[in-house]
């Protein structure tokens, strides 16, 4: 390696070092949102030793985030270990380090890049820094780094950041006559690596191909390798189509509005449109007030026209996807990052019933917009022969300004309020943004208390929450939970909670909420159990419930209302959909235990036959439900 080389390893780790000490204002902060169920709540992580039976069992522990997410996970289990428990700056301190290490490996990369389409290697160096630095210093990178759960995506970036290094140094080889065979196998084990952290690194392939159609352009020495290229991204393009197509799209698709959603399929496409843009808005123009954290305030499309919206935004990125390609040639850099931008949020943004949108898919994406910005850049610096000192200072200035904001946005994280505070102020119509405000209060007044001297501060806040949207039931679940145990519970909380029950879209977190009254009624918070039960029959209905939580449900109306007899059904609808025959074999079991050895007949009835494995056991007629 030349002294050059090592030089520039060094600017690089310089470079990696400064833009994570932006995100240290954020690490004394709090586990937010999806954070309690990844990492909070889960067991599987509360790695006790470094032995490899205790480490295989977290590998194969529950994988709340999505199955293949094993990587992160069994990370998240040596923060708890290291940290002593679940300690949220052990946790933010790894996020930080593994972005300054994508950071360090992207500037080689985007040098490597710069190289291969022609920039002179001095030149080169000091650009891929400066886009390096960018990258890592942009605003809309808060969320992801210093939002716990998403070392899922931080991971794996960095695996295809690797990957995409990896793969260009072979094709190089390739292109200079040399096999690259060493360079092939170890993209596709980083692939693999990438994989294990989250499913959207399926998309590598585009990336790759959008490489091969701008810098690359299936160049080889070996010329039937070189046909050999692009018929197999050929085959491998109609065959992802043709999946895609018959496959993934007849799976996912519904003209009706999905049942935990407030959209349709139809209705989430046209939305990405508008999503999109947005996006591409937050990262032109950085200022952390276009960066509210939570976009549950963001609505559907319901047409082309409605908003109006819809129709420009899909224009806009038409004409740059267009542009993309007809400038692939001549500005390869341009192209290519255009091309990034957009496959990288393929999955995210098609037919997959997920939320509208989230920061953190921005997070490899980003790099896209950077290499195109930065590529119009030095076409404006060569079109005008600008002076060196005069382009050094101007992007100086530019990466500082970004600095800055981060830094703004990173002390945003410095506690649950703080950030809960920043958010309702910048997106006011956000019932999330209300309901953390909401439970900062709670937590900083002391948690469950009557004498708690912040409830007040939170039911209130939660109150402006219920008001922003009547699609959510999470404020007005927090607002019955607190007055419960302020003792101001009435009449009227309860109808307008029961009534937006009966009417609000049962998504994931609404159907959950319902968890958190029947905790507080367990506790002993003072609540009128007739009203606990109609809102347990409402969810019943309206939501299909896993066995572990009707079990759950039935449990709770056996031990604490003065009804027990109407724990039966939840017992049984649990049994109908039980898979697992130790789970049937433990309720049955825990029924006779309790006394109840009728239900426990009962139970036993609805269970598969072993004979067959399938059709449920008769009992007599006296004995059916």
């Amino acid at each position: 390696m030349t002294r050059s080389h090592y030089r520039f390893l060094l600017y690089s780790l310089v470079c990696a070092a400064f833009a994570s000490l932006l995100f240290l204002p954020g690490l004394p902060g709090d586990f937010v949102f999806d954070d309690h169920i990844n990492i909070i709540g889960n067991t599987g992580i509360e790695l006790q030793s470094l032995s490899p039976a205790a480490l295989g069992e977290t590998l194969f522990s529950t994988q709340y985030g999505g199955i293949t997410r094993v990587i992160p996970t069994l990370t998240f289990a040596i923060d708890y270990y290291r940290g002593g428990g679940l300690d949220p700056a052990t946790f933010k301190s790894t996020n930080i380090a593994i972005h300054a290490l994508t950071a360090l490996v992207l500037a080689v990369f985007l040098r490597d890049l710069l190289l291969a389409v022609g920039q002179r290697p001095t030149r080169a160096r000091w650009i891929a820094l400066a886009m390096a630095v960018a990258w890592a210093a942009h605003p809309l990178q808060v969320s992801s780094v210093l939002y716990v759960v998403q070392r899922m995506q931080t991971l794996a970036t960095l695996f295809i950041v690797l990957s995409l290094w990896s793969y260009l140094r072979a094709r190089q080889a390739q292109i200079e006559g040399r096999s690259g065979r060493t360079g092939w196998m170890l993209t596709a084990l980083l692939w693999m690596l990438a994989l294990g952290c989250k499913e959207d690194a399926i998309l590598l392939p585009a990336y790759t191909l959008a490489m091969e159609l701008t810098v690359l352009r299936f160049g080889a020495a070996d010329q039937a390798f070189a046909r050999r290229l692009r018929y197999g991204y050929l085959f491998a393009v109609v065959a992802g189509a043709v999946a895609f197509l018959l496959v993934v799209v007849p799976h996912y698709w519904s003209w009706d509005t999905h049942h935990n959603r407030n959209f349709s399929s139809y209705e989430r496409l046209l939305t990405q449109g508008r999503v999109l843009c947005l996006y591409l808005w937050e990262i032109v123009l950085p200022l952390p007030s276009h960066m509210p954290f939570y976009y549950d305030w963001l609505q559907p499309s319901r047409g082309l026209l409605q908003p109006w919206t819809t129709i420009p935004a899909w224009l806009l990125i038409a004409a740059l996807l267009v542009a993309a390609w007809r400038l692939r040639v001549r500005h390869p850099l341009l192209a290519f990052g255009i091309f990034l931008f957009f496959s990288g949020h393929f999955v995210t943004s098609n037919v997959v019933a997920l939320e509208l949108a989230f920061e953190h898919r921005n997070h490899l994406p980003l790099l896209g917009a950077v290499l195109a910005i930065g590529s119009l850049l030095i076409l404006l610096v060569d079109r005008f022969q600008f002076r060196p000192v005069l382009s050094a200072s101007v992007v100086v200035l530019m990466l500082m300004a970004l600095s800055w904001a981060t830094l703004i946005r990173a002390g945003w994280w410095s506690s649950d309020l703080a950030l809960a505070q920043a958010s309702t102020r910048l997106a006011p119509t956000s019932t999330r943004a209300w309901n953390q405000l909401c439970v900062a209060y709670f937590n900083l007044g002391g948690g469950d208390r009557p004498d708690n001297p912040y409830l007040d501060k939170a039911i209130s806040a939660c109150s402006k929450g219920a008001d922003v949207s009547t699609d959510s039931i999470k404020t007005l679940t927090n607002i019955i939970a607190m007055k419960a145990i302020q003792g101001t519970l009435s009449a009227a909380d309860w109808d307008r909670y029961l009534q937006r029950l009966r009417h609000v879209t049962m998504t994931p977190e609404n159907a959950s909420s319902i968890w958190v009254i029947l905790n507080k009624a367990r506790d002993g918070a003072s609540m009128d159990s007739e009203r606990v039960l109609e809102a347990i029959e409402i969810v019943s209905k309206r939501r299909s419930l896993k066995p572990v939580e009707s079990a759950a449900m039935g449990y709770f109306i056996l031990g604490h209302t003065q009804q027990p007899d109407r724990a039966y059904p939840h017992f049984a609808h649990a049994v109908r959909k039980a898979r697992d025959p130790a789970f049937t074999q433990g309720l049955v079991a825990e029924m006779r235990k309790e006394g109840h050895a009728d239900w426990a007949d009962r139970l036993e009835a609805l269970t598969p036959d072993p004979d067959d494995g399938s059709a449920p056991r008769q009992m007599p007629e006296s004995r059916k439900e």
